[in-house]
């Protein structure tokens, strides 16, 4: 895929986030953690909203197991995560994203996933480094992992630019509801 149309898309969709998250969340958090209740007891991995990214914080926090964050360990790396709960102490890591400043590291089973777009195919557009797809692909190879991108609706796009290395997503929720790929 040329890189072009990658860096094209994602400015249009930062775009399209900022617009949405102008308009607030919903019941978007609810929803997500209704998903979330069907796996309690997992290690789930969230992250740490920046920006105009919607916000996870209320379903991870709800969450009946353990709960991390993710850590950027260097370039071109799968991303590790370290445990998380409401009140941790924070420090600002790569990126400028907060992790713990201190706890354990687990390996999540569900893994809310952020991103710029998405579409009907659970493909979803990042920032560009592959974190994600590299967590994703070295997650799946040792088990099963469910992969739940969190957006608004409004992030939905016709068709994302992919690479054979794009890892897709097993379901997205949004303000609007749950969709299943």
């Amino acid at each position: 895929m040329d890189p072009a149309v990658k860096a094209a898309a994602r400015q249009v969709a930062f775009a399209a986030r900022k617009a949405a998250f102008a308009a607030g969340q919903g019941q978007a958090a609810e929803l997500l953690a209704d998903v979330l209740a069907a796996h309690r007891g997992l290690a789930l991995a969230g992250y740490m909203p920046m920006r105009t990214e919607i916000d996870p914080l209320p379903a991870m926090a709800a969450h009946q197991g353990p709960v991390g964050v993710p850590v950027i360990i260097g370039p071109a790396q799968a991303l590790r995560f370290r445990e998380w709960s409401p009140g941790s102490a924070m420090v600002a890591g790569d990126f400028g994203a907060l992790i713990p400043q201190e706890g354990g590291w687990l390996e999540p089973a569900v893994l809310i996933v952020p991103l710029l777009a998405f579409d009907a195919r659970g493909y979803r557009l990042g920032y560009g480094g592959g974190f994600y797809d590299r967590t994703l692909e070295g997650l799946r190879a040792r088990g099963p992992v469910l992969a739940v991108g969190f957006a608004f609706a409004a992030q939905e796009v016709d068709a994302v630019p992919i690479d054979a290395t794009d890892q897709p997503l097993d379901m997205i929720v949004t303000e609007q509801g749950v969709r299943r790929f």
